[in-house]
């Protein structure tokens, strides 16, 4: 037992004991005069030693069982010594122990000794009140509250505010809103409470009242930033752009208003609009400049929008600073390096991504770039010595290496690779997916409707595997109708895929349908220009006989990607 607990229990019994001396002055004032009999002075002595001792041993009995784990012993101890006492820092240690070892019924029932003891005593109140809400007992906490708020009027703004945060883990939402109106509606001419009975509305999805009590706070506090804040938060429930608009009309009012500024340059990022986001970070950080959760953000969008300069810069700044997410920084520098054709860069970043969602992205990205090396070998050894903590990330390198040995040349070895994979985990989707695709690859098409119709078999709204199985027949202008069914669902669940539109526009091809086939594609390349798409828009205009304009079509594709071989094909076939 160390000194420092040994002291505490001393400093609890003695303070017992001089409560206990006090209590028996009270009864006999004769105990403290100083013309008491000898014998009878003596005898007080021996019995204020007694229980010094007592008190003491048993202090240090239930400390000690404490420390050993004997949690039973402790509180027991601890327990009988409230309530032998009486005193109020013996019962708050006793209530201390019988909430760790989750007695809370035994806690409440010494809290109204404590309260006997002390009835005006803040605290105790405090300690029942938290009790009351650790045991959901939210019916009984009007009164404790209410007696909490009407005692404490110096911090009575602050009280109110925090009503929300104390019952935050209480799931009946309802309740707590009620609750909280009936304790701050006496108070409602202060904002706090308007405030605090409009998040309480607004957490039991009463929006209308939470808008009104919002509302009235800010006619009581004008420019109060955080009801202006609630009050947007509430806004973006129904309309994000209600909202940025409204924080946007408060910081014309309040430039300075940081949380205010914030809120709206995230509001702009969910909406995508970066290049308004991006500026309201630039205002933020004028005045915070080395503010890390402002870099960040600030890198991140610089990325989106291509700066990748900026973004650099932002980034290794972060590397000197005390940002926690190191690893996410490494990574993405990696990613600006690998773009920029600085390879070893790039390899050291990624190297130095040891933890998060990066890690086993960052470990694949490293292994390509040894693959481009030249070192294939390295770059699997690299894969199968990452440590993994879930079959998902085993998963995600097992196709990294596949993906290596398809790059390498080596397809028939990856594909041998993926299905001993699958053998051990047969209802992957992910592995089901990959090895399909690399089957059709491998000319093998009933292998891949195997593996896709298992894979739907396991998840019927895997609009991706629709899209594959829908794109199989088509290619190959088979089972043409039900190509389209899938293609149809595919689209059904994510209708602004460019691939699945792709895929799409084929089989309409196929089946004859070219106006509606071409107008299909055009969409699709509209959302992403990709060279396959390209191919088949050549193919549906070379086929009308608008061979010109197929040609013009795939010329401008090769430009944008010269080394496609599917473009190529396409050039060659349609030739004059």
């Amino acid at each position: 037992m160390s000194k420092k607990l040994i002291v505490a229990a001393l400093a609890l019994a003695l303070a017992a004991t001089t409560h206990a001396a006090g209590e028996d002055a009270a009864r006999d004032p004769a105990k403290a005069s100083a013309k008491a009999p000898a014998k009878r002075r003596l005898t007080a002595q021996y019995l204020g030693e007694d229980i010094l001792a007592r008190t003491v041993f048993q202090s240090l009995v239930g400390e000690f069982a404490l420390k050993r784990g004997d949690g039973e012993l402790g509180l027991s101890a601890w327990v009988d010594l409230a309530r032998r006492t009486r005193d109020p820092a013996v019962i708050a240690r006793a209530i201390e122990v019988a909430t760790a070892t989750r007695q809370n019924e035994l806690a409440l029932e010494l809290t109204r000794l404590w309260l006997q003891v002390e009835p005006d005593s803040t605290r105790a109140r405090q300690t029942e009140s938290s009790l009351l809400v650790l045991a959901n007992r939210i019916d009984d906490l009007g009164p404790q509250l209410a007696t909490l708020l009407a005692q404490d009027q110096a911090n009575l703004a602050g009280n109110l505010m925090h009503l929300n945060a104390m019952l935050n883990r209480h799931d009946d939402k309802k309740a707590v809103q009620r609750l909280i109106d009936r304790v701050a509606t006496p108070y409602g001419d202060l904002p706090e409470a308007r405030f605090a009975m409009g998040v309480a509305a607004a957490n039991a999805d009463d929006l209308m009242h939470a808008q009104g009590e919002f509302r009235k706070a800010l006619e009581l506090r004008p420019d109060w930033e955080a009801a202006e804040l609630a009050y947007a938060q509430l806004l973006a429930r129904t309309s994000v752009t209600g909202a940025a608009e409204r924080l946007g009309e408060f910081l014309a009012r309040k430039p300075d208003a940081r949380n205010a500024r914030l809120a709206l340059a995230r509001l702009l990022l969910s909406e995508r609009k970066y290049g308004e986001a991006r500026a309201q970070f630039d205002i933020l950080l004028k005045d915070a400049p080395d503010n890390p959760d402002l870099i960040y953000p600030a890198a991140m969008l610089a990325l989106q929008q291509g700066d990748t300069n900026r973004a650099r810069t932002q980034l290794t700044r972060l590397l000197s600073s005390d940002f926690a997410d190191q690893s996410a920084v490494h990574f993405f520098l990696g990613q600006i390096e690998e773009e920029q054709k600085n390879p070893e860069l790039a390899l050291e970043h990624f190297r130095q991504v040891t933890a998060g969602a990066q890690y086993i992205p960052a470990r694949a990205r490293a292994a390509q770039i040894l693959l481009q090396q030249g070192k294939l070998e390295q770059a699997r050894a690299l894969l199968r010595t990452t440590q993994t903590s879930s079959e998902a990330e085993k998963t995600q390198l097992i196709l990294a290496e596949a993906q290596l040995l398809r790059e390498a040349g080596r397809a028939d070895e990856a594909y041998a690779f993926l299905e001993a994979a699958l053998a051990k985990q047969p209802d992957s989707p992910e592995l089901l997916y990959e090895t399909a695709l690399i089957a059709e690859r491998q000319g093998k098409p009933p292998v891949l409707e195997k593996h896709l119709r298992r894979l739907l078999k396991l998840k019927p709204d895997h609009a991706h595997a629709l899209n594959a199985l829908g794109y199989s027949f088509a290619d190959r202008n088979v089972r043409l109708d039900e190509a389209r069914k899938l293609i149809t669902r595919a689209l059904e669940l994510a209708p602004e895929d460019p691939f699945i539109m792709d895929s799409m526009g084929w089989v309409l091809f196929r089946q004859g349908k070219l106006e509606e086939a071409l107008k299909t594609l055009e969409t699709a390349y509209g959302i992403r220009a990709d060279p396959e798409i390209a191919a088949h828009i050549g193919e549906v205009l070379w086929t009308q006989g608008r061979k010109d304009e197929a040609s013009r079509v795939l010329a401008e594709a090769v430009k944008k990607f010269p080394d496609s071989e599917v473009l190529a094909g396409a050039l060659k076939k349609f030739q004059p």
